[in-house]
């Protein structure tokens, strides 16, 4: 069988233990039958697969960027990766750089190492997981800080497709409403259903619960 890359990124994580199934509580205090702990991916190999991943997302939604901002410290090696990824797959040579916690004020100083922001630049801002958008939170004024930049978009693994505890929008959209920045995912709650209704993975016992999960907390898109 021939997978796609979604379908392929979804074995990944679950090869990987990465994505779990069973009855998990979440920090928001609900009861999930998936889990997702990205924790797990520690090594070499998989980081120049997900970097693989997070490119042909982009790909994918035809988006087009001058430089990968990865918000400390997670989407730093996600977003060297993926910039690794755009070369080796699509010829497309595109920088990467990323926040200090603190300015440095000594040598060549500023807030981010690697490629140093400019007016007028694209930017897509790669990270792993979006659950309450702090991270793009963070990031977003040390960007317009440094440049007058268009931010393009920013790129996660998964989109759980889930209501906040005091919305009915995701995160995803609630980045969208509050930021103006258009999310991205690799996948989404509804891909790993399809996933396991197709039998590209295994977890058919566990497919009424993720219903009834996603019949309960789905958010409005």
């Amino acid at each position: 069988m021939e997978y796609t890359y979604k379908q392929e990124f979804i074995r990944f994580m679950v090869s990987n233990g990465v994505l779990k199934f069973g009855e998990f509580t979440l920090k928001s205090g609900r009861k999930a039958p998936y889990f997702i702990n990205t924790g797990n991916y520690k090594t070499g190999k998989q980081l120049a697969k997900l970097g693989r991943y997070y490119a042909a997302c982009i790909r994918e939604n035809n988006l087009e960027a001058d430089t990968l901002v990865g918000p400390a410290y997670k989407g730093i090696p996600l977003s060297v990766a993926t910039a690794v990824a755009m070369y080796h797959d699509y010829e497309k040579e595109i920088n990467y750089c990323f926040d200090r916690k603190e300015a440095k004020d000594h040598g060549e100083g500023g807030l981010f190492v690697g490629k140093q922001l400019e007016d007028g630049e694209k930017v897509i801002i790669i990270e792993d997981v979006m659950t309450s958008g702090k991270a793009l939170r963070e990031i977003l004024p040390k960007i317009q800080a440094a440049a007058n930049v268009q931010i393009v978009g920013m790129i996660i693994s998964v989109d759980r497709r889930e209501k906040a505890l005091d919305s009915e929008l995701s995160a995803v959209a609630e980045a969208k409403k509050q930021f103006g920045v258009d999310v991205y995912s690799v996948v989404t709650m509804d891909d790993i259903i399809a996933a396991i209704e197709d039998g590209v993975i295994d977890g058919k016992e566990h497919l009424s619960a993720m219903y009834k999960y996603r019949n309960t907390y789905g958010a409005s898109l």
